[in-house]
């Protein structure tokens, strides 16, 4: 799983093991461990969510996603959900979780878990 974190915007991006661990598991985490503290960020499925929320306690970011949304994410086409959180009277933050897919340029990283990339050619 990959977060990237830019302003007030927060995406996480799965790969196919991620997903089917969420599907199957409920959850999915990732740790940073920064010597003295960690920093995590996590995916949880939620039965009461109806649509993407985020929290951020005790060094990790939570995202829920609703059950529902997940359900047969591993193997439909979605790419993937996005909601407005309100934060504050005027503030809100944009979440989006989606499927990683292998990218287009030729990168060292390992993609063999990641999906096939939709678009051939960039």
């Amino acid at each position: 799983m990959k977060i990237r974190i830019q302003g007030s915007s927060i995406r996480f991006r799965l790969s196919q093991t991620d997903v089917r661990q969420l599907t199957d598991e409920g959850a999915v985490t990732e740790f940073t461990n920064f010597g003295g503290s960690v920093f995590s960020y996590e995916v949880k499925q939620s039965f009461e969510a109806d649509q993407l929320t985020a929290s951020f306690e005790n060094g990790k970011i939570t995202m829920q996603i609703p059950a529902s949304y997940v359900e047969d994410w591993a193997i439909n086409d979605i790419v993937g959900f996005e909601a407005h959180l309100h934060t504050a009277a005027t503030d809100t933050m944009y979440l989006l979780i989606e499927k990683d897919f292998k990218c287009l340029d030729r990168t060292t990283e390992d993609q063999s878990d990641q999906y096939e990339n939709p678009n051939k050619t960039c």
